[in-house]
């Protein structure tokens, strides 16, 4: 009779040789899935080059027009990949959504605000920054625009994978004003606009800021601090759920509607208070049921706050798509128009294939490498809760139609990130103010040494945050003149 303790051994060692195969799949499994998504990034900007190719139908310069196409998709991935995390990052990171809802929620409404409400005519030269006059040869011209694409889309993806959210405004503009300095010299470009973009670097943020950090002290002075915590919420959080309704309005009437509609400020703000009153007088009932039989203590608030968050996302994506999506296809429009009528109009038609590039890139980029930025925008600068990421939502817009209506260029990114500090910061405050009052944090005497120390805002995304802003136009302008030269030696 043979001993089965070698046959035992020979399958346990068999045991052990598949679970190393096992492991080794999912690591390379774990370490493939970034290049899955490179990969099918790649297939999107040959996709819309070929669909360019078809469009052109072999018409003189047409690889000129393909290869602008191209450059156009990989702008707009990248503007999905950037700057839609500012719309998502807060719901995400208050736990209001998932990540793959919030992706989903994301792609539809910026597709939407796009194909319904974006780019119905776009300036060439990016809003004035450089005279149509000074760059009147069509070749150069559309080397400029060429030029301004590939170093914004450049500089974006750099800013993707360092963890920077910045403004794709900001991006194509450096662009632009790069390539047409080395065109046209200093005296092409408008130094008032660019001290105002200059300007807004400082503005955005601290508008968002203090706004966000306002309508947080609010809810906190009356609804989360008083006694009665479900009648306070009965009666603030329908006049919120309104403010909301008309202030989303208004912002959809005079950023993201224009195509649709053309309503004056005063028209719209009118819009916004009678959406805003009936907001009140239908959520109310609501509120009112949603609340019953919950606890009278800070978590039961946040319930309320979830839903009313999800919408202003969706509707911050929808008014994103409308404007944004102007900064991937608007150069490419001007290539298109330039190559085919020979001219450097001031302003010109989106057909509806370069709109078709743009809507798609923005959806592919933010499903592919979106969620990095997300998290970073949601959950690493301070900590998000419904009602915090509510603030800065409503923040985002009504900071937009303020600045709108006094004249300032801000950038939706800059308002929004500044918003989430702006939070952080005076959560900060609050706690340091409520501490050196009573020596208590959290119910825990601390001494003064520890409270210094205990700080809500990660100070390393402050400053790198911060740099990114002040360097994208002028790193762009440079990475831009240098491109320009090269494809005008080229050409």
């Amino acid at each position: 009779m043979t001993d089965p303790q070698p046959q035992q051994n020979q399958w346990k060692t068999l045991d052990k040789d598949l679970s190393r195969l096992v492991v080794l799949e999912q690591a390379t499994a774990f370490l493939s899935r970034p290049l899955i998504a490179v990969g099918v990034a790649l297939a999107f900007v040959a996709i819309c080059a070929l669909a360019a190719a078809m469009f052109t139908g072999g018409a003189p310069n047409s690889m000129i027009i393909i290869a602008a196409a191209a450059f156009g998709a990989y702008m707009a991935l990248n503007i999905g990949a950037n700057d839609v995390a500012n719309n998502m990052g807060p719901a995400v990171g208050a736990n209001a959504l998932t990540m793959g809802g919030a992706l989903i929620i994301a792609a539809v409404f910026e597709t939407a605000g796009a194909l319904i409400a974006g780019g119905d005519v776009v300036s060439t030269i990016s809003g004035g920054i450089v005279a149509p006059s000074a760059v009147a040869e069509p070749h150069v011209f559309i080397w400029a625009m060429m030029a301004a694409l590939i170093a914004a889309s450049l500089w974006l993806n750099l800013a993707t994978w360092l963890g920077a959210p910045v403004s794709t405004t900001h991006a194509i503009v450096g662009g632009v004003m790069g390539a047409g300095i080395v065109a046209a010299g200093f005296g092409a470009v408008d130094w008032g606009k660019m001290s105002q973009i200059a300007a807004s670097w400082v503005i955005s943020p601290i508008l968002g800021g203090v706004v966000a950090a306002a309508f947080l002290a609010f809810i906190k002075g009356r609804i989360n601090d008083v006694e009665d915590k479900i009648s306070a919420a009965r009666f603030w959080v329908p006049i919120l759920i309104g403010i909301m309704a008309g202030t989303f309005a208004t912002y959809l009437s005079i950023k993201g509607l224009k195509k649709v509609i053309d309503v004056s400020m005063g028209s719209a703000l009118l819009l916004g208070l009678v959406i805003g009153l009936l907001s009140v007088l239908a959520t109310r009932p609501i509120i009112r049921r949603q609340s019953e039989g919950m606890e009278n203590r800070k978590k039961s608030l946040k319930a309320l706050f979830g839903m009313p968050l999800v919408i202003s996302a969706a509707l911050l994506s929808f008014a994103h798509g409308a404007n944004d999506v102007a900064n991937a296809v608007g150069p490419l429009a001007a290539i298109v128009h330039a190559v085919a009528d020979g001219g450097t109009a001031e302003k010109v038609q989106i057909p509806l294939w370069v709109m078709l590039i743009g809507a798609g890139g923005i959806s592919f980029g933010l499903t592919l490498f979106g969620p990095k930025l997300i998290r970073m925008v949601g959950t690493e600068i301070t900590k998000l809760n419904p009602m915090r990421a509510y603030c800065v939502a409503l923040s985002a817009a009504i900071t937009v139609i303020v600045a709108s209506w006094l004249g300032l260029p801000v950038s939706s990114t800059h308002i929004a990130v500044g918003a989430v500090f702006g939070v952080g910061f005076y959560r900060e405050w609050n706690a340091e103010r409520k501490s050196r009052r009573s020596g208590i944090i959290k119910g825990k005497p601390v001494a003064p040494e520890e409270r210094a120390r205990r700080k809500l805002v990660r100070r390393a995304h402050v400053l790198s945050i911060g740099a990114a802003w002040v360097i994208t136009v002028p790193l762009t302008a440079l990475l831009s003149a240098g491109i320009f030269v090269v494809l005008n030696w080229l050409g």
